[in-house]
């Protein structure tokens, strides 16, 4: 497991969004793509996981991502295949990265869940730094108290050395939650600034949203036609 780039800026802030709860990090990364014009720079590079591609409007979609945005000097990974079993792999890809770039933060994007979603659709937080906490908490987000982190979040709480913001959306859905994802983006862009439009936000984020039920469910029929033919061969 490896991050190959082609251009290799510095001084960066990494946003990476893997699928997971509300595939909160998934949409939120591909809104901010398309929203910040960001030029794909680098991919995963990978044995672990299987040979899978996805086609959306007869483009091909890089299962894993590493794109670039100038204006903000920021760093987006975005991944639409399920990481599980290479949680640690993927971490140490990132961290690796990170160094290399001289990474001043990293920002992981995930969806926290929630049986009782409240009207005020909170956004959580957790960050390695003092300093940090002061600011997110001066937003508006609240402090993450009580939770069981899994994933790459967790592993690179873990590990990493870098300074590490980890914002955890409400939500109570496991299928796609755009309208989570659209908060964890209103909280993004008071803390780096990114003068995102809110008026199309939600509209963006149900086009997501939307997208990646179709790239699911394909995934989904493809996988139990490889199980099929597993059982065939086998009877």
């Amino acid at each position: 497991m490896d991050i190959k780039l082609t251009k290799k800026p510095t001084k960066v802030k990494i946003i990476d969004g893997f699928p997971g709860f509300g595939l909160i990090g998934t949409i939120t990364t591909e809104f901010l793509i398309e929203h910040l014009q960001a030029e794909k720079i680098g991919s995963f590079h990978y044995e672990e996981l299987p040979a899978t591609v996805a086609i959306h409007n007869e483009k091909l979609v890089d299962p894993m991502g590493v794109f670039y945005n100038k204006k903000y000097n920021l760093v987006i990974l975005h991944t639409i295949l399920n990481s599980n079993g290479l949680e640690w792999q993927l971490a140490q890809a990132i961290m690796k990265m990170a160094k290399n770039l001289q990474a001043t933060e990293i920002l992981s994007l995930e969806g926290v869940s929630s049986p009782q979603v409240t009207k005020s659709e909170k956004v959580f937080f957790y960050s390695n730094k003092e300093k940090k906490k002061e600011l997110l908490k001066k937003q508006g987000l609240i402090p993450l108290k009580e939770s069981i982190i899994v994933g790459v979040s967790g592993a690179l709480m873990l590990r990493t050395k870098t300074p590490l913001t980890c914002l955890f959306a409400e939500t109570r859905s496991d299928m796609p939650d755009s309208k989570a994802a659209s908060n964890i983006i209103k909280a993004l862009d008071n803390y780096l600034g990114l003068k995102v439009d809110y008026k199309p936000l939600l509209k963006q984020a149900e086009k997501f949203e939307s997208k990646f039920k179709s790239i699911l469910k394909q995934s989904s029929l493809a996988k139990n036609e490889v199980d099929q033919k597993r059982l065939n061969y086998l009877g």
